[in-house]
């Protein structure tokens, strides 16, 4: 499918204001931002199958990147981090929330393709930067610097919903304690997703 480009979008890119960028935006999307969905919904400025990367998105064109929810359904994953990382400018940065493996939920929706786990985005980091557990970073030639990461602890049930808070900020006060908790602790206090924050290499 070609995409169906709905704005100017040479206009919003060289306009002095940072460029934003949303991925899956769905119904919603913050003011200002460029929308981006494979279904054409009212706030989207753009309809394109991401599984073809964003070609019509130039070079370091892009300060900020929100892909929320969006991942697991993309078939070709290392296609569209590596277009992430082509369009975003050196300093740009990508916002990204995944669900975990733990979660329960992600069972349930039939479109989903891939499990994420905390050392995932790791096979993108060069050697010097990896967690306590070394992951191979050689399968790929894309390369970030990850600036944080983060266990999401939620639960749409109240009373649980407090205690997952609780847990959630215990385990993400050091990078250690978040991989003591998927090694050993991640079945029997699930984790709803996990956010990345991350820049391209230079």
């Amino acid at each position: 499918m070609e995409p169906l480009i709905k704005i100017d979008l040479n206009n919003v890119i060289n306009k002095p204001e940072p460029v934003v960028v949303e991925l899956g935006c769905g119904k919603k999307k913050k003011q200002g931002s460029i929308g981006i969905d494979k279904i054409d919904l009212p706030n989207v400025d753009i309809v394109a199958n991401m599984e073809n990367g964003l070609p019509f998105l130039p070079d370091n064109s892009v300060d900020q990147i929100h892909c929320r929810s969006v991942l697991e359904h993309v078939e070709n994953f290392e296609n569209l981090i590596r277009e992430i990382v082509r369009v975003l400018k050196n300093d740009g940065t990508a916002h990204i929330f995944v669900p975990h493996f733990s979660n329960s939920y992600y069972y349930s929706d039939y479109t989903h393709k891939r499990l994420f786990g905390l050392y995932t985005f790791y096979y993108l980091v060069d050697q010097n930067h990896q967690l306590k557990r070394k992951v191979p970073n050689f399968y790929t030639d894309i390369k970030i610097n990850i600036k944080s990461q983060r266990l999401v602890f939620t639960s749409p049930f109240w009373c649980s919903r407090h205690i997952k808070k609780l847990i959630g900020f215990l385990f993400n006060c050091h990078r250690c304690l978040q991989e003591f908790y998927e090694a050993h602790l991640c079945w029997l206090f699930p984790c709803y997703g996990i956010e990345i924050v991350f820049t391209p290499c230079p």
